[in-house]
């Protein structure tokens, strides 16, 4: 980010309302009706944020730099706040602090290391192609996890998640559910 913020976003002191922006974009999208299903929204926000990540990597302009930081924060969090529902309303109450916890654990440490590869990867490669790859990265993980979790795939209202049975469970692990 600071070879960006250097040659990008230096240029006008304006650059902090990029962060302004986003979350006024992310309010903007908050009141919009939903897509239909939660499972398009996470899959949909992740998507724009890799998108917006390729754009932002590429663009000489410091217009659609600042737009795209905003795209990329309200992307980030809608998908933050969909996935972070459907974790909590999809685990037993009995649970719900344990598996937070873990959740959170496990994000902040998938945090530091992708800064990590994100150096690595600029050192060896240089920061434009390094961003370049990483949205290009998240757009190829979210077509395979699309693919991969058919179960995430078929959510379609957050409302509906719930905890599933043991014997929901069960069935589901010996090939017998419905669905």
């Amino acid at each position: 980010m600071p070879l960006f913020f250097d040659h990008a976003l230096a240029a006008r002191h304006e650059a902090a309302q990029a962060a302004q922006l986003s979350g006024r974009v992310a309010a903007v999208a908050a009141r919009l009706p939903g897509l239909g299903a939660a499972s398009i929204e996470v899959a949909g926000g992740v998507a724009v944020f890799g998108a917006a990540t390729i754009v932002f990597g590429l663009s000489r302009s410091y217009a659609l730099t600042v737009a795209m930081l905003a795209l990329l924060g309200a992307a980030d969090m809608v998908s933050v706040v969909v996935r972070g529902t459907l974790v909590q309303a999809a685990t037993p109450p009995e649970m719900r602090g344990r598996v937070s916890a873990v959740n959170m654990m496990f994000v902040g440490a998938s945090n530091e290391l992708g800064e990590f590869e994100s150096g690595a990867l600029a050192e060896w490669l240089g920061a434009v192609p390094s961003v370049v790859l990483g949205g290009a990265g998240t757009l190829l993980v979210v077509a395979l996890w699309t693919w991969r979790f058919p179960r995430i795939r078929a959510v379609d209202r957050l409302e509906e998640v719930r905890p599933e049975t043991g014997e929901e469970q069960e069935d589901r692990k010996t090939g017998r559910s419905e669905g």
